[in-house]
């Protein structure tokens, strides 16, 4: 008899962990497919984080950027999750529902206004060396350029998600999110170490995780190798860029 691990509080505990985790990115994949602004500021905040590994913005000016991004997206979804609400209750005119509505749209605005000023501040400096000296590409540390390549998959893979309509965030559909992440994981320790040991292990792991996913009847081969290519791709070529 086979033992049952979730007898264990710490297993537990991270099958908790993870399925949370999983309903809170559908959510952010419902989100995605069913409102064309969160796709907006998904593309928005996409192609900012990589202007600002470009052009080489401070570490604190980053962090600015990220959570003024970050919190735009959570005001979207705020706004989104307070209209589905809106609607499931009533389907004739309210005047309260149009006051909830007009308040969480301007959240929004408010939200989208503090942050169009953040950037302003942060990248208009850049902007100006960009006309003075013309354009240039700032080197990264190989572990920075894994996070952000870590990050752009999620987001195009959500994107490609909520465009396909099908499958959810982290189970079905185009492509595979698994596939993606596994195989961006394992280019990126192709750069950042020599050591053949642990690169064979990262390739069966990824090899692993992709193959399960086709076995177990969630994806299939075109939805797993379009995930490997969209993970390694990306990768390959941040690094090639930043590195």
């Amino acid at each position: 008899m086979g033992m049952n691990w979730r007898r264990f509080p710490i297993i537990r505990g991270v099958l908790r962990w993870f399925r949370s985790a999983s309903f809170a990115i559908d959510g952010i994949l419902h989100a995605t497919k069913s409102q064309r602004h969160i796709k907006f500021h998904l593309l928005s905040a996409f192609t900012v984080l990589f202007l600002c590994f470009v052009i080489g913005v401070t570490k604190f000016e980053f962090i600015a950027i990220s959570m003024v991004t970050l919190l735009v997206i959570a005001a979207e979804m705020f706004n989104s999750a307070i209209e589905a609400v809106v609607d499931s209750k009533t389907s004739q005119y309210n005047e309260w529902a149009r006051i909830a509505k007009d308040v969480s749209a301007g959240a929004v605005l408010v939200c989208s206004v503090g942050a169009a000023i953040v950037g302003y501040l942060v990248l208009w400096p850049y902007m100006i060396r960009l006309l003075d000296e013309g354009p240039w590409i700032s080197k990264h540390e190989p572990e920075n350029i894994a996070v952000l390549a870590l990050i752009m998959v999620m987001v195009t893979v959500i994107l490609l998600k909520s465009y396909s309509g099908k499958g959810r965030a982290l189970r079905g559909g185009f492509p595979s999110g698994h596939a993606a992440l596994s195989f961006s994981v394992f280019v990126s320790v192709t750069r950042i170490t020599d050591m053949q040991i642990v690169i064979v292990l990262f390739l069966a792991a990824a090899l692993a995780v992709t193959l399960s996913r086709f076995f177990m009847k969630i994806h299939t081969l075109l939805e797993l190798a379009t995930g490997v290519v969209i993970g390694s791709g990306i990768t390959y070529l941040l690094f090639l860029i930043f590195l």
